[in-house]
């Protein structure tokens, strides 16, 4: 992904012989749409004429009618590398406006731009370096995905143990002809569980990423005759998959963290992050983990966090401070997963450690593990207790707008009663599905 302008689009439309442009975006709960054009309708999709229905979207509110126009985000033009080089496929995201000229407010790129954009009002840029961690798996006979893998790999092992890494070394390669930057890539901890780190970058041009790189891991997968799948806990024997996050706030071309004179160098507003980042914590929990299977992997014994406790070097608590100082110092939250949409989990983070650092919220004192003195708050154990918290929460519903949380919370209770009503094994087919 570059800077483009609209006319550099068009050239490079001609040039590379290209003739589908997809026009994508997310519904709430990060699945991506889309609709193709041609090559000669794109001049009309740059001038955002381009329509949907949004009735048929999930999340969508449709007070002031069903049609939305989509309006693409020049600097997230790619081709896509897995379609035919003649006759080539790009994509564009998008952002969702009513006929009015009005953007669509329960858009999750609109929610994710709106707290971006309040943080810029006081002057921060949020920056970011998520690590995506994923499973590939084995297909049946039929081509339906499955639990199953042959190999026995574990945390940075190589070939032969490492199975996919070949399928991974074609993921980072198709990432990077898309104009991502990827910082690494190895094999994971458990058995067939892999990760892919992008290059740090500006918060909203991240999202755009991890949303083209759950896709393009996907298809890749698929290629390798895998199957990629997203699941935070597919295997209770094994860790299960996160999606760590590690911030900084620059202000003024310098890292707000950072701070040579104090302890840890961590500056105030730092540990005013972190706070904001554990006070928050339960009821952005069903954001950031919105599965009955992402409260399998928060359980102790498998390096995930459990507890709201920080600490500048244990893997299991929630927020943990890495050890790069200097410039370059990053606060990481612990508890997200791949299967939540990547605009909310960044918008609701950063909101709350901006929150942090107005309401000057103190963190609990750091701990390599919770203090034997006092008792330390657990992150929610279910969905169920997390649509509570969630749904009892004033401070969400400002951040992501009651429309949002309301049809959110109807969804994911609809969840919890089909995942009570039904056998286990429907957990596991129809997230694999999905995810």
């Amino acid at each position: 992904m570059g800077n483009y302008t609209r006319e550099e689009i068009l050239q490079m439309v001609e040039e590379e012989d290209v003739e589908f442009i997809r026009l994508q975006f997310t519904d709430m709960f990060g699945a991506i749409k889309n609709i193709a054009v041609t090559a000669r309708e794109l001049p009309r999709a740059l001038d955002n004429r381009c329509m949907i229905n949004g009735e048929q979207i999930a999340g969508m509110d449709m007070e002031k009618g069903s049609d939305l126009y989509l309006s693409p985000i020049l600097d997230t033009f790619a081709i896509l590398p897995w379609r035919p080089q003649q006759g080539k496929v790009a994509r564009m995201i998008c952002d969702l406006y009513f006929p009015d000229g009005t953007p669509y407010k329960n858009s999750p790129r609109y929610i994710l731009e709106n707290v971006a954009g309040k943080a810029q009002e006081e002057g921060y840029t949020c920056y970011i370096d998520p690590e995506c961690e994923f499973f590939l798996f084995h297909t049946d006979d039929n081509g339906n995905p499955t639990t199953v893998t042959h190999e026995q790999a574990g945390y940075l092992d190589i070939s032969p143990l490492d199975l996919g890494e070949n399928a991974r070394r074609d993921m980072v390669l198709t990432l990077e002809d898309m104009g991502m930057e990827v910082e690494s890539s190895h094999h994971e901890a458990a058995p067939a569980q892999h990760e892919i780190d992008f290059r740090y970058g500006e918060i909203r041009k991240i999202a755009d990423c991890i949303t083209t790189f759950k896709m393009a891991v996907r298809i890749v997968a698929k290629r390798h005759g895998l199957h990629a799948t997203f699941m935070p806990k597919p295997k209770a024997e094994a860790n299960g998959s996160g999606m760590h996050i590690q911030f900084s706030l620059i202000k003024n071309g310098e890292n707000v963290f950072e701070c040579s004179d104090r302890p840890g160098e961590l500056s105030e507003d730092a540990y005013y992050f972190i706070g904001g980042l554990l006070a928050h914590s339960k009821e952005m929990a069903l954001i950031t983990n919105p599965l009955v299977n992402s409260y399998k992997r928060l359980v102790p014994g498998y390096d995930a966090p459990t507890e709201l406790t920080w600490t500048e070097n244990n893997q299991n608590s929630l927020v943990r401070i890495p050890v790069t100082r200097g410039e370059g110092i990053r606060v990481e939250l612990r508890s997200p997963d791949a299967s939540a949409n990547p605009y909310v989990v960044l918008a609701v983070c950063l909101a709350a450690g901006l929150d942090g650092i107005k309401n000057k919220i103190t963190p609990t004192k750091s701990s390599n593990l919770a203090a034997q003195d006092q008792q330390a708050e657990h992150l929610p154990e279910t969905l169920k207790e997390a649509i509570d918290y969630f749904e009892s929460s004033s401070w969400v519903k400002e951040v992501l707008g009651e429309e949002f949380c309301r049809q959110y919370v109807a969804a994911k209770k609809n969840e919890w009663l089909r995942y009570t009503r039904q056998v286990t094994d429907w957990e596991i087919a129809e997230y694999l599905y999905r995810l």
